[in-house]
């Protein structure tokens, strides 16, 4: 089996390249890792990332561009405002025009 840390690594490496104002999802990371059924693992590195200061993981959603993983940040609204704070519109826990804002791997990283 896969040394899952090495997965998660490769996942922060991901993370750590989504440019600010931007955001991905947890099965775009998996698809550009070739893992395209893993979304799930890459949330689980997400959830584990909170240790790691340089790994964005706030910019990290579901595929419909909702705060999934806000649970998982300190206070209740830390990764709402986190994503405001670099300009991204949120309501109701959702990225409005998440299309707009929606950074994929397989494209910009090739």
């Amino acid at each position: 089996m896969a040394d899952p840390d090495s997965f998660f690594e490769r996942v922060y490496d991901v993370v750590r390249l989504v440019p600010k104002g931007r955001v991905t999802s947890y099965g775009a990371i998996a698809k550009y890792l070739g893992a395209a059924r893993s979304a799930r693992m890459v949330g689980w590195a997400m959830n584990s990332s909170h240790g790691h200061e340089d790994v964005p993981a706030h910019r990290v959603l579901n595929r419909k561009g909702l705060l999934t993983g806000k649970f998982h940040f300190d206070g209740t609204n830390l990764m709402q405002q986190l994503l405001e704070n670099e300009g991204i519109p949120i309501q109701n826990n959702q990225v409005v025009n998440f299309e707009k804002y929606f950074w994929d791997p397989v494209q910009e990283l090739g």
